[in-house]
């Protein structure tokens, strides 16, 4: 490193440093320098009266955060002269500008003071990379070259040399003394838990999708991974959308203090564009999905039952309105206690998961099945009589008795039992769906007093069931 970095260093990591110190070493750089005004003079700093020396750019931004920008700018200019055979040096250095960049928006959007302290650690957090690209650039190009995605480049290097760059990084910046919190960035970007507030983690890890984004516009694969970063770490996409559009804003500043190409002028409203409409899609799925899974049973996959209630009131209205028939069902595995006790619940449970796939796949598309407890289920038929539901309940009658389920050393088989009632069928007419529920649910435990293993039906007038085995 330069000398200059290495002074900055030092002053970073003692709490006794004052603007005089800083100001000195400064001033021997006038590149440094210059950079430092630039920044000060920018529209992240809005004052009134604009600095024209290296002590009012200090005494603007204060002594900590002129220290970290000071540190980007001299360990980016050190560390962008080196060769790098094994990468694309300005694809490198653009993708840990944006990481910068993007770091420094989600900071912002959630109203954090550190801004510069985040810049500083995100542009340093791949610099593992740098690393194995100097140590080993034979062995490296080809790996590096191969990995589709930052995560897929960290399980290609620990199979290969049993490190990843994330932590290559945190013992190169430890070693050379920098504050921890920036060593530690490494391994935060990467999903470690180390040691720094869950604010500063999180803009850290999300930035490199962020920055991702920006460098494949348009790219599907890429806005998933970006958005389910963002879940992962308590953010939506709304986050990351608005931290590109913070990110795009602040383009032509960060070029010109940085002398690189990020963004054409031409490309940034199409990338910001598509960026938030890809976003946008995939929290809309991602919300479908959530909906979808609160209406199922975690363990079977059938509804549950708040959906199956709603579902009954539903077609209940719609079978009375316009006068098609509607048959309701209940299903219950005989002696299920038993198989919990023989065998285990684990035996239970593959037995459920079983009888609910086999039943499913002799359902129709508008046909509903759920979970209605325990090892009861039901079943919502819409425009179906009697006389076809019982023919259906016979035929799922026998599937559920050819079912053989392997558990350990066992075959483990079950029956099952069921109660229907239909409304709207021919003479046969309920006041509300809560009491033609009430009369399916007499017709099942009929079905059990009976012997079980069958199928009762609630009688049109009321008055007993018929049974079909």
């Amino acid at each position: 490193m330069p000398a200059i970095a290495l002074q900055v260093i030092e002053l970073a990591n003692s709490p006794a440093t004052h603007m005089g110190q800083l100001c000195d070493v400064l001033a021997r750089d006038p590149a440094l320098t210059a950079k430092l005004l630039k920044v000060a003079n920018s529209a992240f700093y809005q004052s009134r009266r604009k600095p024209s020396n290296v002590r009012e750019a200090v005494g603007l931004m204060g002594v900590r955060a002129a220290i970290m920008i000071a540190l980007s700018f001299s360990l980016a200019s050190s560390f962008r002269g080196q060769s790098g055979a094994a990468l694309d040096m300005t694809t490198f250095w653009r993708r840990a500008l944006l990481c910068a960049m993007a770091a420094r928006a989600l900071g912002a959007r959630r109203g954090m003071s550190n801004l510069d302290d985040l810049f500083a650690a995100a542009l340093l957090q791949d610099v593992g990379i740098l690393a194995f690209a100097s140590m080993m650039p034979d062995e490296y190009a080809p790996i590096h070259a191969a990995a589709a995605s930052n995560d897929d480049l960290l399980r290609a290097e620990r199979e290969a040399f049993g490190c990843g760059h994330d932590e290559a990084g945190h013992w190169l910046l430890s070693r050379w003394q920098l504050p921890p919190y920036l060593a530690q960035a490494c391994l935060a970007s990467h999903g470690h838990q180390p040691e720094l507030s869950s604010d500063m983690h999180a803009c850290i890890a999300l930035s490199g999708p962020v920055a991702d984004l920006v460098m494949h516009s348009g790219n599907a694969v890429v806005a998933t991974r970006a958005a389910s970063a963002a879940q992962r770490l308590g953010l939506d996409a709304a986050a990351v959308s608005d931290a590109l559009g913070r990110l795009t804003a602040a383009v032509p500043a960060f070029e010109e203090l940085f002398d690189m190409r990020l963004l054409r002028p031409s490309e940034a409203a199409a990338m910001l564009a598509h960026a938030q409409e890809l976003l946008a899609s995939h929290q809309i799925h991602e919300m479908r999905e959530m909906e979808a899974r609160a209406q199922r049973d975690a363990l079977t996959g059938a509804h549950n039952r708040r959906y199956f209630e709603e579902a009954v009131r539903r077609e209940f209205e719609l079978s009375s309105r316009h006068g098609w028939p509607l048959t309701i069902a209940l299903l219950d595995l005989d002696h299920f206690k038993q198989i919990n006790d023989t065998y285990g619940h684990q035996a239970g449970d593959q037995m459920l998961i079983s009888m609910v796939r086999a039943v499913m796949s002799e359902l129709r598309q508008e046909d509903l099945f759920a979970r209605y407890g325990g090892e009861e289920f039901a079943l919502v038929l819409p425009g179906t009589p009697l006389a076809a539901a019982g023919k259906l309940l016979l035929r799922l009658k026998k599937v559920i008795g050819g079912l053989m389920v392997r558990h350990e050393q066992h075959l483990v088989t079950a029956t099952a039992s069921f109660g229907m009632a239909a409304h709207m069928d021919e003479e046969q007419r309920f006041d509300s769906h809560e009491t033609l529920i009430r009369a399916v649910d007499e017709a099942l435990y009929a079905a059990k007093h009976a012997g079980r293993d069958r199928v009762a039906q609630r009688e049109h007038d009321g008055a007993g069931f018929r049974f079909y085995q």
